[in-house]
């Protein structure tokens, strides 16, 4: 049986090789040849990988003589002989209007196959056009207008302590994330490798609930947190006094908070009143967005929690923990806030009266 001779590939090759099998961006053509080039460097047969890869022993041959001939610039597509034909104006400007104005009957939004056959064009047409105007009919915001009748009020208040926070103060946003799950998948976790993203399986089983108060120290970007089980007031009680523990008694303690009603109850207020150096500043309803501290539970959610495997609360409690001092360790840095109040007011001003036309439209 004779016995195949490894493919020649140069160590920076071979990364860049990688790097395109590992990218969920790379096309799906590109990540194949670039996996035929490094199984070809491993000494495996063309028959062996077209076995595994499920194509063609040409295909193997074709592309180990395009990168022998040319390096990794043999393996993209060639350009194909002629220049695009151009689009008139008219046309360009018919895609644009059927874009917003128009549902396809196919579908709920426009994609560039459906766009290209309404139109009776290329889809790299359709994607100049939208490129053009900045159109993505495939991503969709959610958005919530504040109905709080003191949303400008609570604005420029929380906007100016970000943008020019008191003397001698600290400022902190406030909140807490509730009802984090212990999740533990039903089997172990399948490792990453080259040419294959990491699985697991859809099922879990649960381990019960943790909850989390954070205050993001606005200037510093360290948080202060606290694991409790329940979410109450006497639990929000609790996390103060550990804040007033946390920052010398000669600063003045300025917190922004959302309109839960743990922030608000008697027992909250009476222990307010016994320690004046606290000021509370509430965001609008349905601007959470306002609160610092929630980009920082975004990359909570993201790094420790959506991906991790608990098997029991403990776990989940002692990783929040590791997280937060992990942060505050290496990856704190001051938060900067750019935006004046009066640019956000004009902002929602504007999206309030598109609101109301488009009611009216329909």
């Amino acid at each position: 049986m004779a016995v195949a001779t490894k493919l020649a590939v140069a160590a920076s090759d071979r990364a860049h090789l990688t790097t395109w099998v590992r990218a969920a961006t790379t096309r799906r053509s590109l990540a194949e040849r670039a996996r035929i080039i490094l199984l070809s460097a491993d000494g495996l047969s063309a028959a062996a990988i077209a076995e595994r890869l499920g194509i063609v022993r040409l295909t193997v041959y074709k592309w180990r003589e395009r990168y022998r001939q040319r390096g990794l610039s043999g393996l993209h597509d060639r350009p194909r002989p002629g220049q695009p034909r151009r689009l008139s104006a008219e046309k360009a400007r018919d895609i644009l209007r059927w874009t917003v104005e128009r549902i396809p009957h196919e579908a709920t939004h426009w994609s560039l196959r459906l766009m290209a056959k309404h139109a009776r064009v290329s889809q790299w047409h359709v994607a100049q056009v939208w490129k053009a105007a900045d159109l993505r009919p495939h991503r969709l915001k959610t958005f919530k207008i504040s109905r709080d009748p003191q949303f400008a009020e609570k604005v420029t208040d929380v906007v100016g302590l970000y943008l020019d926070p008191p003397d001698n103060a600290v400022v902190l946003s406030v909140d807490e994330k509730t009802q984090m799950q212990a999740l533990d998948r039903t089997q172990p976790m399948l490792p990453m490798r080259p040419g294959q993203i990491a699985r697991r399986t859809h099922d879990y089983t649960r381990h019960g609930t943790a909850s989390l108060y954070a205050a993001f120290d606005v200037a510093t970007g360290k948080v202060l947190g606290s694991v409790t089980r329940q979410h109450r007031a006497a639990d929000f009680v609790q996390f103060l006094e550990k804040i007033d523990r946390a920052v010398p008694r000669r600063r003045a303690l300025h917190l922004i908070l959302d309109n839960s009603s743990t922030h608000k109850t008697p027992e909250v207020t009476a222990w307010l009143a016994a320690h004046p150096r606290f000021t509370l500043h509430f965001t609008p309803t349905s601007a959470s967005w306002l609160n610092a501290v929630e980009g920082w539970f975004a990359q909570l959610e993201r790094r420790a929690v959506r991906r991790g495997s608990f098997t029991s609360v403990t776990e989940l409690r002692t990783e929040l923990r590791r997280f937060i001092a992990a942060h505050n360790k290496y990856a704190a840095k001051p938060f900067v806030w750019t935006k004046p109040a009066d640019v956000i007011l004009d902002a929602v001003a504007r999206a309030s009266r598109a609101m109301r036309i488009n009611s009216a439209g329909h």
